[in-house]
């Protein structure tokens, strides 16, 4: 067994939130190549050295801590949502620190870890891990906009004086990444760990209804081109296409809409939207993109409005490594008996991206309520340290 400090280990969490700290409860506002975020990594490149790991920031901003030798990987994210919580991401970004310290205190087996860039998605989601894993060619990433039209690549320029080169990912034997559930269903079950399964697959797509812009007052409803109506009869019939394809698993979203002119006295004369679903079945993922382009096609006929559809995001399914896999479960039968289980992610991790170079499994604790991405995310400290331990005894035996 590695002989972590559950002490430090939440010290440095509390620390870590400190970079971004929102001021409301025990939120965090750090998006990727903030001043917040860049103090962040700063700040973590320093507890890198003390640890007498190798500290190494690669071109994109993802920070290492690396052993001596082939080592396991330990790790994920430490930016934030726009409105985010103390734990997502950073969580394992600061076990995967105490775990390497700690084997290097107690001379046990060489363990480097890792905080990926951008994986919450101001340049897209899990950006940085695919870079790193090549996925993402770097020119491509450096074009990509954030939501005010800064280049990833202008962006990064605020992290220069850090950065060196690419981390080969095969001095790596495995990743392993302990985060929050980000849902209800440990806590509802009085649960302490999930062991992931999955990583559910993601699709998305970008819709525009073009009608015809007009006055309010004077146009007459059955004359109207009304691109928000092609939204409203969309968003209505999607439930029902989905009936007979989906599964109690199966999510999907409308999230986000941008209405031209967007003003109470005009006839809206575009719209653009946003629909994602996700699921653990590739061919469900499949269908369910088919009905999501005849629906629009369909809504687009009937209301005589233009439609232009592009797809934004596909990420397939991603079992988890069945070794690394069964050590964890291991791991949390003896740290947490009869208080654990074996569960899908329905959200997106970097793990999704590394999965493609290196075995790969992931670790869950509990979400209080089942919130994340929201200012009140939280997780009981018991369970954190719980989670590390499982974590801990887990690399241990690998």
């Amino acid at each position: 067994m590695i002989g972590v400090s559950s002490d430090r280990f939440l010290a440095d969490l509390h620390i870590l939130r400190s970079f971004g700290a929102s001021g409301v409860g025990k939120g965090v506002v750090r998006r990727a190549y903030t001043d917040a975020d860049i103090g962040a990594r700063k700040w973590l490149v320093e507890r890198i050295a003390e640890a007498g790991l190798t500290a190494q920031v690669d071109p994109v901003g993802n920070v290492f801590g690396l052993a001596e030798g082939r080592s396991v990987l330990l790790g994920s994210h430490s930016d934030t949502q726009p409105e985010g919580g103390w734990l997502d991401g950073a969580l394992g970004v600061i076990a995967g620190l105490e775990i390497a310290r700690a084997a290097q205190e107690s001379g046990g087996p060489p363990v480097s870890m890792v905080s990926f860039q951008d994986e919450e998605g101001r340049f897209g989601a899990i950006t940085c891990s695919a870079v790193w894993t090549g996925h993402l060619p770097l020119e491509d990433a450096d074009r990509k906009p954030d939501a005010d039209g800064i280049l990833l690549g202008d962006a990064r320029k605020a992290m220069a004086d850090m950065a060196g080169g690419f981390v080969d990912p095969a001095r790596f034997s495995g990743f392993l990444e302990m985060h929050i559930e980000q849902g209800p269903t440990l806590d509802m079950a009085g649960e302490a760990i999930g062991v992931v399964t999955d990583i559910v697959g993601s699709r998305q797509l970008r819709i525009t209804f073009r009608g015809r812009q007009n006055h309010a007052g004077t146009t007459m409803m059955h004359h109207r081109r009304d691109a928000f109506q092609g939204l409203a009869a969309f968003t209505t019939a999607l439930n029902e296409r989905f009936r007979n394809v989906v599964t109690p698993g199966t999510v999907w979203t409308i999230g986000r809409v941008e209405l031209h002119p967007n003003a109470p006295s005009i006839v809206p004369g575009e719209v653009r939207f946003s629909v994602q679903w996700r699921d653990a079945e590739d061919d469900r993922l499949e269908r369910m993109e088919q009905i999501v382009r005849d629906l629009a096609r369909d809504c687009a006929e009937e209301r005589g409005l233009g439609l232009t559809l592009s797809q934004v995001g596909a990420l397939r399914p991603v079992p988890m490594d069945p070794r690394l896999r069964a050590a964890l479960a291991d791991a949390a039968a003896a740290e947490a008996p009869g208080r654990w289980r074996d569960m899908p992610s329905g959200a997106l991790h970097d793990a999704s991206n590394v999965a493609a170079v290196l075995p790969t499994a992931m670790l869950f604790v509990p979400s209080i309520g089942g919130i994340s991405h929201a200012f009140d995310e939280d997780t009981a400290e018991s369970d954190l340290v719980t989670g590390l331990r499982v974590l801990a005894r887990a690399v241990a035996t690998l």
